[in-house]
């Protein structure tokens, strides 16, 4: 007859199997994108958009299209708080189609979106946004809170920014959000320090490219994340970063420090505050109050950055060299 196991033993086991299990589930979900066959990535990154076309949004879509077509971009990104006020109500809201779907029309922009969550996305239903349902109803959408883009030359690291923010759990003033996957936040914020410091060390790609939704480094009307500043940007500048990408700043703008390229796209809809602070002029490369998106242009030896208003012209270009791996 076969060893008998102890009851309470087989629970034990059992609640360590269940463990680890979790433990492994909450590793960052990855995606990959194949490279064009000559070796290059194209893509476009917008923020703060989703208004029903208001606010420019449909001229800034507009743009977007004709310059996919002209860089024959590869996929969008979307830096957050992709529909305003408050979020979705629900995977049945009508604002997706409508600020989504019914906005971003041209043919060039019918590739794959990756989205992350900001802080206006959270006071609406946040499920919604992360349901395979969108998904259906539109092949392009991809949301997830964090997850890694494995593009062969670039590695990005998509961060969930907003549960970060103090102020949202200790003054939300008005504002009601749905923390549901947070609430045992101090475990979850540590949790995803972890995984973004281990895919970052991990990453083998010629280029390593984060994007949340708030700034880390910004002179505009939010400015400087000050949790970020502590808690992420140290990961950042360890795992020699090239570029933070964001938007929340309704804004366009370039921050060049410490060998990071701070890259915000924040101008989807929405702009013209008007209130910009001081910053470093050896610094900040870029300030454009309006409404405008940004492209990116990657080889294995090279990245070209460009900001666009929204008639499409070139506001700023920025190229970032990649000096060739040396041999052991």
């Amino acid at each position: 007859m076969g060893m008998q196991i102890p009851f309470k033993k087989l629970m034990l086991l059992h609640i360590i199997f269940i463990a680890c299990l979790r433990l492994s589930a909450a590793e960052l979900q990855r995606f990959e994108h194949r490279l064009k066959h000559d070796g290059s990535l194209s893509f476009l990154v917008v923020g703060d958009w989703g208004r029903r076309g208001s606010y420019n949004q449909s001229l800034v879509a507009y743009q977007m299209g004709l310059i996919g077509e002209k860089l024959e971009i590869d996929f969008v990104i979307s830096t957050g708080d992709n529909f305003y006020e408050d979020g979705l109500t629900g995977e049945d809201d009508p604002a997706f189609l409508d600020s989504f779907t019914s906005i971003y029309t041209a043919p060039s922009l019918q590739k794959q979106w990756y989205n992350v969550l900001g802080n206006h996305d959270y006071r609406g239903d946040v499920e919604a946004q992360l349901s395979p349902v969108l998904t259906r109803k539109d092949s392009r959408w991809l949301c997830s809170r964090s997850f890694i883009l494995d593009a062969e030359i670039a590695e990005f690291v998509f961060v969930d920014t907003t549960p970060f923010v103090d102020e949202y759990f200790q003054d939300p003033g008005d504002s009601t959000y749905d923390w549901r996957g947070v609430y045992q936040r101090k475990e979850y914020l540590s949790d995803l320090l972890k995984d973004v410091d281990g895919a970052l060390k991990n990453s083998k790609a010629k280029w390593k490219i984060v994007v949340g939704h708030h700034t880390i480094k910004s002179a505009g009307h939010h400015g400087v994340t000050k949790e970020l500043l502590l808690r992420l940007l140290p990961i950042l500048e360890e795992n020699n970063v090239d570029m933070y990408v964001n938007g929340h700043d309704h804004c366009l703008q370039h921050i060049s420090s410490n060998g990071i390229e701070f890259l915000t796209s924040g101008g989807g809809s929405k702009a013209w505050r008007g209130d910009r602070n001081w910053w470093s002029p050896e610094e900040l490369k870029l300030y454009y109050d309006g409404q405008g998106f940004m492209s990116v242009k990657m080889t294995r030896s090279e990245a070209v950055v460009l900001f666009y208003d929204v008639h499409g012209n070139i506001l700023h270009k920025w190229s970032i060299p990649k000096e060739p791996l040396k041999a052991a």
